[in-house]
Formats: structure tokens, C-alpha cells, sequence
């Protein structure tokens, strides 16, 4: 069979190549062809076969083992057997057979029904699981049957995902051949000659022009008329709908009417209109605009004397000006009660506890009093003056307990916030001096000092931006424990909530303005690579691991832990002085030279949510109570005001702050008022320095 079928193919090549005439002969040869091969018992294929079709083998006693084992297997996949299910409805949306139980027609009309996929979700994951061609499983939308993807159709929608072509065989990068070059040859492209009808006047054109000549000639074309200079206008309300709410006829505003004349205008008026000199001379340096009237009333004898008015033709253009520019629109007038404006606060008495009246004053110190701080327990008062000592009071009877000299202005002064350390941080020039005041229980500040003496040094030196220096013996007996000696002159010193760590302000533009330094490892580091700023206080979160920075313009929240910045607070305010933190952590308040005082809601904004600007001078020092809803600031005026700030525990609802009080007392010194203020820990009492020299308590 196959050395046949060879045959029959050379003789097919061969019949190409002949020439066209000889073509009824070939077709009649082929026919011959055709008859012999189709005698009975022949063991070949009928060579005619649709293009692209699998040819079939059969099993014949010609065919090698592969061959028999391979037309076996297209038997048993034979499909012809199987009814052929073709969806005829066509391009339709098949959304439209949902409701149906069928979901379109095969070849002979009859209704192809859905298969019963009552999958449930554990069916699904079962045939996942079970099913090796599960992921090359698809659903054919035309007949609802499961069809499996053979390699090629995979392999083609890979490709097609990675955005390469369908055809495997097709290369996109097959060398361009270049046609036709930008050089000019000298020979071209076709050698043709040119056409005669190139050079030969055309009939067609020269018959549709005679149809147009004779056209014009009958007057059935007309030639287009020259264009009109004249300029055109138009009514602008001419088609105006009057049905409209903006028409003209429903908000027309009717003209004012001028005022009728009286027996004033008259040319001979009643003697009782006219005017004496002292009211002519009153008149005349009147404002035209104030005037009764816009003219003096005269006599004359008779009609007939009367002269032409001067102001006449000013009058009437002012009229017209009236009339013209008069606005013509109905004004709705919304009656509404100017105290529905004003805010509904609370009254003050409903907000109690907070500081009334003056109960203490503690007398002393010589100069101003910069700085103070309470301890923990609220028992005792420190206070850092400008007399270059501290001065520590027992805060019920304001009684001096002791004098610290320090040898320096005291520019700020922190109790440590740790009820079982008795210590306190003092800023004196360029060192920070921790001291033990020894008051109150002796057990409490006998075991403080036991944990600074059971400090170990590490073998190997560190290298450190401060100094720590033990107290000499001199020292020690005035309650000094040890010095951290820094570079440049100090602002401000702040304590950590647990009590080990405390962070330092130089008055200095380097990198080095904040420190943080570690008491019971006597350990100090620089936080920052770079300055961001002029630093005026810094401040620890109360709760979680961020810190405070505050330069002029800005307070920058860092978090320690991740050692990145996480907010930036613009404060609106020309030179921040003084910061506090709400002990819930998350509501801020700063004090600034120009008189705000700015109210941050950290959840809402980096904006302030309101801004104060209740003094009439700098603001000084500002605080927040540790339990109580109240927050207070002092300023250069002398007065200390105390709000009332509610911070609520739902979200939604916005923090409420209300003045409540205004507190004297204070007088000024060298234009300076109330320098620093502080909250009792436990009572609604507020501790206020000033700069005369005196430390006041309001309860």
C-alpha cells in the first residue's frame, strides 16, 4: 500500500508542472486513476482526503507492531459513536438560560440540558484534591460540560498570559528586508511606459463641464453672492422663557419712587423754611450725604424770576445712575437669633473641682523663680530660682524644709516620677546634678541612695558625649549624688514615667541638643544624626515609647523603639515655649511667645484642633492634670487661666475645652508674669512661680 501511495504521489508532482492547455487530459487520467484504485479487496486509502485531516491506519498486514498498537488506540478514542453535542444558539449572552433547565440547542433542534452540578463546596474541595486534572478542568459556558485542556491548549494560554504570541513557529524578530532605500538609484522601480491617457485630454472631464456651462447659461446654478457687511443685532430677551424663576417679570423690583416735592421747593415758600445765616453756615459744612436737604430753600418775587437750576442736569444723570445700577433682586432675609451663634458651653460651677482662690504663698527666694516641680506624693515642693539656689517646701504649711545652693541660675528642675526613688534632677549651667533632698521617709531615700552606691562600672571605658562625676564628700552632705557634666549651657531636663531614664535640651544648634541618659547604668547617648531645628523642650509619652521634640515651628513624635519619625505637628504659632502631654497620650498642648495656645488631637490631625488665645501676653509654661479634666498655662500678663479639657473615651466625639477660671496674683517684674506652672498630682490645685520671687497655690 505505501509504495503506491509514493507512486501516486510522483505522478502528482509531476502533473504540476505541465502546461495548462494539456489540463482536460490530466483531470481525465485522474478519473481512470481514481476507478482502478477503488477495485474490491485493495488494502490502500483513497488518496483524496480533506486537508488537515488525521489520516487512519488500518490494520493491515503491511503495518509494523507501532503502527497496528497506534490504530488500535484511535478505535477505542473513536468518538463518532457519541451524539454530537453543538450549542446552535449562538453569540448570545448565555445569562439568558439561567432560569431554564436547559441551556440551549444541538444540530437537531433538541433542547441540550445543564448537567446536575449540585457541587457544594466540600464536593469542590474533594475533587481538588482527588482530581489530578483538576487545575486544567474548565466549564464550557455553551454546553455547561466539563472539558479537560490538552497540552496544547495549556501551553497556548501560558503563552498567551505571558503576552507572547499563539503561534509557537512565529518569530517576531525575522530580519526586515528592505524594499525600497532612501538612496535614489538610478534605475526605477518599474520600467513601464508612461500611459497615453496621461497626456491626452480626458472626455469624461471635458463632458461634465460642458453639463455645468450650460447649467449657469439655463440659470439652474446660481454663482454665490458676495458676502454683506452690514453688521447684525440681536434682541437678548427676545426669546427668553417668562415661565423661568430667573425671568425678568417674577423678580421684578419696581424702581424707587422720588420723593414728591414739598413747600421747601417752593419759589416763594412760607418764611418758617428759610434758612437763618448760623443754619446756611451749618449746612454748608455738612456732608452732602448728611444733609436734610440737598438744597437752600429761596424766595423770589414772582415765577417769571425764578433763573435755571444749576444742579439740574448733575441731578437727573444722578437719577439715572440710581435707576441703572440699582440692584434688582429680591434678598431672602433669614431671621436668626444672634445667641443661637454663640456656642452652648457649659457654666463653670458644672465643671468643678478646679482652682479658685489663692490659699499659699511660699516666700523665699530672692529672685525669679524659673522652674518648679512636686514629688510624687505631693507632699513635698521643689523650686529652682535665679538666686542660684533650690529650695525644696513642705507644700501644706509652705514652710521651708531646705536650701540647696547650686553655684548657678537653675534653668529646670524634675522630681523623679518614681514614688519609690527620692530623687530630683536640677539644670544648673552646663551640668545636670541628681539630688537627694532626704525628705520624708527614711527608708524611702536611704534605699536610693543604697541603689546609686551599688553602681558597678563595665571594665572597658565607653566613649560618652557627657561626663558622670560621683559627689565629693562636700557635696554628698548637701544631698548632691552625682554630676553629669555636659559641653554647652543646659534648658531643660525631663524625666522618664518609669524613672531610669531622663532626657536633657542644650542651648546649642548641633546635633547634640538632645541627650537621653540612663541613671542606673550611668550611660548617655545622642538620639538624633542631625539637627532638625532650634529644640525648645522635649518631653516623654506617658505610656508608649514615643518622644516629644518641640522646635519653634514644629513638635516631631518619634518612636524609640523603631527609631523613625512618626508624626509631625505643625503648630501654627511663630516660637513654641512650653509642652505638655494629656496622661491619656493622646492630645498634646503647647505654648507659644505670640500668645496661643495650641490644642493637638493626635487621632485627628497634625493641625491644632483649636487654638487658645485667652492671654495677652508670651505663654510661659503650660500643664495638664494628671487625673482630673483640667489643663493650665501661665503667661507674661501675670495671670494663670485654667480650662477644662474632657478628653472622651469615644472616638467620635470631640475633646471639649471650656476657660473656667482666670488667676492673679502674681505682679510683674522686668515685663515678666508667671514663669512656670504645675498640677498638685492628686488635688485640683495649681502651683504657679513668677518672677517676683514668690511661688503661689491656688486650691
Amino acid at each position: 500500500g505505501s509504495e503506491q501511495e509514493e507512486e501516486e504521489e510522483e505522478e502528482g508532482s509531476g502533473e504540476e508542472d505541465e502546461d495548462e492547455e494539456e489540463e482536460d487530459d490530466e483531470d481525465e487520467d485522474e478519473e481512470e486513476e481514481d476507478e482502478e484504485e477503488e477495485e474490491p479487496g485493495s488494502t490502500t486509502a483513497p488518496t483524496a482526503r480533506v486537508k488537515g485531516a488525521p489520516r487512519k491506519l488500518e490494520a493491515g498486514p503491511f503495518l509494523t507492531e507501532e503502527e497496528r498498537r497506534l490504530a488500535q488506540d484511535e478505535y477505542e478514542e473513536d468518538s463518532s459513536d457519541e451524539e454530537d453535542i453543538r450549542n446552535t444558539v449562538g453569540n448570545i449572552p448565555m445569562e439568558w438560560y439561567e432560569d431554564f433547565p436547559h441551556i440551549g440547542y444541538d444540530l437537531d433542534g433538541r433542547k441540550i440540558y445543564k448537567p446536575i452540578r449540585n457541587k457544594d463546596e466540600l464536593d469542590k474541595f474533594l475533587e481538588k484534591m482527588e482530581n489530578p486534572d483538576y487545575w486544567r478542568t474548565v466549564q464550557d459556558k455553551m454546553t455547561g460540560a466539563d472539558i479537560k485542556l490538552t497540552d496544547e491548549q495549556v501551553d497556548l494560554v501560558q503563552r498567551l498570559q505571558k503576552g507572547q504570541f499563539g503561534d509557537v513557529h512565529f518569530d517576531p524578530y525575522e530580519p526586515a528586508i528592505d524594499f525600497f532605500t532612501h538612496e535614489v538609484m538610478i534605475h526605477p522601480v518599474t520600467n513601464r511606459p508612461a500611459d497615453k491617457r496621461s497626456f491626452i485630454p480626458s472626455l469624461i472631464e471635458k463632458e461634465k463641464v460642458s453639463k455645468l456651462v450650460h447649467a449657469i447659461k439655463m440659470g439652474w446654478i446660481k454663482p454665490r453672492k458676495p458676502k454683506e457687511d452690514t453688521p447684525t443685532y440681536y434682541d437678548l430677551w427676545a426669546h427668553e422663557d417668562p415661565n423661568s424663576i430667573l425671568g425678568r417679570h417674577k423678580m421684578h423690583v419696581p424702581a424707587p419712587k422720588m420723593k414728591l416735592p414739598g413747600h421747601e421747593e417752593s419759589y416763594n415758600p412760607p418764611p418758617e423754611y428759610l434758612l437763618s445765616e448760623e443754619e446756611k453756615l451749618a449746612w454748608e459744612q455738612q456732608e452732602p450725604a448728611e444733609r436734610k436737604l440737598n438744597f437752600v430753600p429761596q424766595q423770589y418775587r414772582c415765577l417769571r424770576a425764578v433763573p435755571a437750576y444749576p444742579r439740574f442736569i448733575q441731578e437727573r444723570f444722578e437719577r439715572c445712575l440710581d435707576l441703572y445700577l440699582c440692584p434688582r433682586q429680591r434678598k431672602m432675609r433669614v431671621n436668626v437669633d444672634p445667641e443661637d451663634l454663640i456656642p452652648k458651653l457649659p457654666k463653670p460651677r458644672d465643671l468643678q473641682p478646679f482652682p479658685t482662690t489663692q490659699a499659699l504663698v511660699y516666700r523665699g527666694h530672692t529672685s525669679l523663680v524659673r522652674c518648679l516641680s512636686i514629688s510624687p506624693s505631693g507632699q513635698w515642693l521643689a523650686s529652682g530660682s535665679d538666686d542660684c539656689t533650690v529650695r525644696f517646701w513642705e507644700v501644706c504649711t509652705a514652710r521651708c524644709m531646705k536650701t540647696l545652693p547650686v553655684g548657678g541660675v537653675v534653668k529646670s528642675i524634675a522630681w523623679n516620677p518614681n514614688p519609690t526613688v527620692c530623687l530630683v534632677a536640677v539644670c544648673v549651667e552646663q551640668s545636670v546634678l541628681l539630688v537627694n533632698p532626704c525628705l520624708g521617709d527614711k527608708l524611702l531615700y536611704g534605699a536610693t541612695d543604697q541603689v546609686l552606691e551599688s553602681y558597678t562600672p563595665p571594665e572597658e571605658e565607653r566613649v560618652q558625649p557627657v561626663q558622670w562625676v560621683p559627689a565629693t564628700i562636700e557635696e554628698h552632705s548637701k544631698g548632691i549624688r552625682l554630676t553629669v557634666q555636659h559641653s554647652k549651657a543646659l534648658k531643660q531636663v525631663t524625666w522618664h514615667g518609669k524613672g531610669d531614664y531622663f532626657a536633657t535640651v542644650v542651648s546649642d544648634n548641633s546635633s547634640m541638643q538632645v541627650l537621653i541618659h540612663q541613671t542606673s547604668k550611668r550611660w548617655s547617648q545622642n538620639p538624633f544624626r542631625k539637627s532638625k531645628g532650634l529644640v525648645q523642650c522635649v518631653l516623654f509619652h506617658p505610656i508608649r515609647p514615643y518622644f516629644f521634640v518641640a522646635t519653634q515651628r514644629y513638635v516631631r513624635v518619634y518612636n524609640l523603639l523603631k527609631q523613625e519619625l512618626t508624626k509631625k505637628l505643625m503648630s501654627n504659632c511663630k516660637w513654641v515655649s512650653s509642652m505638655a502631654i494629656h496622661p491619656g497620650g493622646d492630645n498634646v498642648i503647647c505654648g507659644s511667645y505670640d500668645s496661643k495656645l495650641a490644642w493637638f488631637d493626635l487621632d485627628l490631625s497634625t493641625r491644632p484642633y483649636q487654638l487658645l488665645r485667652h492671654h495677652k501676653k508670651a505663654l510661659r509654661s503650660v500643664a495638664f492634670h494628671k487625673h482630673y479634666p483640667l489643663f493650665a498655662s501661665g503667661s507674661d500678663d501675670g495671670t494663670v487661666i485654667v480650662c477644662h479639657g474632657m478628653v472622651y473615651n469615644d472616638l467620635l466625639q470631640n475633646p471639649l475645652l471650656v476657660p473656667v477660671k482666670v488667676l492673679k496674683g502674681h505682679a510683674l517684674t522686668l515685663d515678666l508674669g508667671v514663669l512656670d506652672v504645675l498640677f498638685h498630682p492628686t488635688q485640683p490645685w495649681v502651683f504657679s512661680s513668677g518672677a517676683d520671687g514668690t511661688v503661689r497655690l491656688y486650691t
